[in-house]
């Protein structure tokens, strides 16, 4: 795993460079916006949804406070999946902008053979991101709720999922550039996917780090590629 710690390190340095620090404000401002949109209109129809299943404040005594707990417990649990798949399908949306950079600094002719990803695919691709990620998450959620006593199960229910979806889209972000064909297997390898994945969706459930952690994805993703197809493939 010496060349995904590597990769996390450069991605990390590349936060500081102006073009990637560009992309990071922009990509944080259009997340929490929409962030926001998801956020309000999703504790709506929770409490919709609540009251319309027999919870309705004159259900019986106390039905509105049992209905305010449910509402809080399955929100914050909505709201900590709702970031993840918010800012990664952001990032998606963003990803060429980032890649080009790291591939700029480090990997100058890689960038220059590079395909150019068109407006359509990108947004395709962050669409397409985003929908598999609601999808598995849901079908999670139950796992995740019944292992809600142990304290860290739901976490590692939603943590290993997570991990196998980011690990994928993190390197189709960089590989999706440079394949010959859509035969082409990439270079890297499942184990180091699942580990880049996995540092990723930890990061998505760090306050603050949560902010940087889509693109330090992208930009280490990128180093790992290269670097990875630097050893058994000419650029």
């Amino acid at each position: 795993m010496g060349g995904l710690a590597n990769s996390l390190v450069l991605g990390f340095g590349q936060l500081f460079d102006v073009a990637v620090l560009r992309i990071v404000l922009k990509s944080l401002f259009v997340t929490l916006v929409l962030f926001v949109i998801v956020a309000f209109a999703g504790w709506y129809a929770l409490d919709w949804v609540l009251a319309s299943g027999g919870l309705g404040d004159s259900a019986f005594a106390g039905a509105e406070g049992v209905r305010e707990a449910l509402s809080l417990l399955l929100a914050l649990l909505g709201l900590w999946l709702t970031w993840r798949i918010v800012a990664m399908a952001v990032i998606q949306f963003f990803a060429e902008e980032v890649v080009v950079a790291v591939e700029r600094k480090h990997y100058p002719h890689a960038a220059s053979v590079a395909r150019d990803v068109p407006f359509a695919e990108a947004l395709g691709n962050a669409l397409r991101a985003a929908g598999r990620a609601l999808l598995f998450n849901l079908l999670a959620a139950p796992v995740a709720l019944v292992l809600l006593f142990t304290g860290v199960g739901t976490f590692a229910v939603f943590w290993i999922v997570n991990a196998v979806l980011l690990g994928r889209e993190l390197q189709d972000m960089v590989w999706l550039r440079h394949r010959q064909g859509a035969s082409e297997p990439a270079p890297v390898g499942g184990g180091q996917r699942f580990a880049l994945g996995g540092a990723i969706a930890a990061l998505l459930a760090v306050p603050f780090a949560n902010f940087l952690a889509p693109v330090l994805g992208a930009a280490s993703a990128t180093h790992l590629v290269h670097r990875t197809r630097s050893k058994g493939l000419p650029d």
